[in-house]
């Protein structure tokens, strides 16, 4: 007789799948697929149009910029200052700081004050000036005084231009008071007229009592002289008379410049000083080529002895001076200030535009400072940034472009290289 067990449910067959197992299994799949679409609908924007990563970045500063301090061969007598149109104050001075007597070079002083109150434009001859009687009176005056005189004929006439030419060329004592005469009235009128244009152009250690300097008492610095010495060689007509040799005019005869360095180590100008018992003293002017670059200097020394010192004295000065300017290659033009490389390893550089040359005084400290952006894609030739040189108190600039373009790498590198994109 056979038992029967009740109360277990049946057991199916092990190779039949459930319900239950066979739902599972379809979501598990379908739900793997919508992640996967998600995923590369999410992921291929982001790959194909994300920004790139920021280029890697390198600067190259150039190294620091200094040339030798200069060995200046300063006369042993008076004072001398020296400074160069476009720098600005002095450059360097040596010798007493006190006011002496400037002698002739007070007739560069009543040129610009009379060509301010009668402007003469440069290549013209001005007004006639007709000599009186008075003016012949001048002839006898400063020859009693031993000073330095040219022929004026009562009734002659030249020129504003001419009379300046003689005044300052030949340091004719009577043409500087007739000039002055003539375009202020009195001697009073004079004096008063300079010590204003002094004022106005901040010369307050010079002196001025009459105008041609055969007063002691017409006194000045060298530093001032230097201003002084700017202020003339700016003015173009001053600028071409003093650097005229000889000069042949009817009512006077041929005259000769009294700079006796007038074309020779450069010298361009501009006036002598010299007076008995007092000695010789120079305002120059000198044009000095400095590897591609040109510099005027412009100097004074006052108190020498006698011309045959003056003259060796600022000769040996002068070819200090030059020898103490630098010209300093800033930049090349192509020059590589910065390297850049990206994350697919394409490279450029940030190039100099354009070459940079500066002239230097001495030792001059240069220094340089490199301002460059973050790039991901540029053009060849797009503005990089730039490189600021500080030379001494002023600052130029030279600009940096792109030697190399940066484009996009394309889709097949941003699918694989997902960490090569953004920031």
């Amino acid at each position: 007789m056979s038992s029967v067990v009740t109360g277990l449910p049946p057991h199916p067959p092990e190779h039949v799948p459930s319900r239950r197992r066979r739902y599972l299994q379809r979501r598990i799949a379908v739900g793997s697929a919508v992640l996967v679409i998600l995923a590369i609908v999410l992921y291929l924007p982001f790959s194909l149009l994300a920004p790139l990563g920021v280029a890697q970045r390198s600067v190259t500063p150039p190294p620091p910029l200094q040339a030798a301090a200069a060995q200046l061969a300063w006369p042993g007598f008076g004072a001398s200052a020296f400074g160069a149109v476009g720098y600005p104050d002095l450059l360097s001075v040596s010798g007493t700081e006190e006011a002496l007597p400037m002698a002739s070079i007070t007739k560069i002083i009543t040129a610009m004050v009379v060509l301010d109150a009668k402007p003469l434009a440069k290549g013209a001859d001005g007004p006639e000036i007709v000599f009186s009687a008075a003016d012949r009176a001048l002839y006898s005056k400063y020859t009693a005084l031993r000073g330095t005189v040219k022929p004026m004929p009562v009734g002659a006439s030249m020129s504003q231009h001419e009379v300046l030419q003689v005044a300052l060329m030949a340091s004719a004592n009577n043409y500087a008071e007739a000039i002055a005469d003539w375009a202020f009235g009195t001697e009073d009128a004079y004096v008063g007229a300079t010590k204003t244009w002094l004022a106005e152009h901040g010369l307050s250690h010079t002196t001025v009592l009459e105008p041609t300097g055969i007063n002691p008492a017409n006194t000045s610095t060298a530093t001032d002289l230097v201003a002084l010495g700017k202020l003339a060689m700016g003015d173009p007509v001053i600028a071409d008379i003093v650097d005229t040799p000889t000069l042949t005019l009817p009512e006077v005869g041929t005259i000769k410049d009294t700079n006796q360095l007038l074309g020779s180590d450069g010298v361009v100008g501009i006036k002598t000083g010299t007076l008995e018992n007092v000695g010789s003293s120079l305002l120059f002017a000198s044009k000095q080529k400095i590897g591609s670059s040109t510099v005027t200097i412009i100097g004074a020394v006052l108190g020498a002895p006698d011309h045959d010192t003056l003259y060796p004295a600022v000769s040996g000065l002068l070819r200090s001076i030059a020898s103490g300017f630098h010209e300093i290659t800033l930049a090349d033009k192509g020059q590589v200030f910065a390297n850049y490389r990206t994350a697919w390893s394409a490279t450029t550089s940030a190039k100099a535009v354009s070459g940079a040359k500066v002239l230097v005084w001495g030792n001059t400290p240069v220094s340089a400072a490199v301002s460059v952006a973050d790039i991901r894609l540029v053009s060849r030739g797009e503005k990089a940034g730039v490189v600021t040189f500080t030379v001494g108190e002023n600052q130029i600039t030279v600009p940096l472009a792109f030697s190399a373009s940066l484009v996009d790498p394309g889709a097949g590198w941003r699918l694989v290289h997902p960490f090569g994109l953004g920031d």
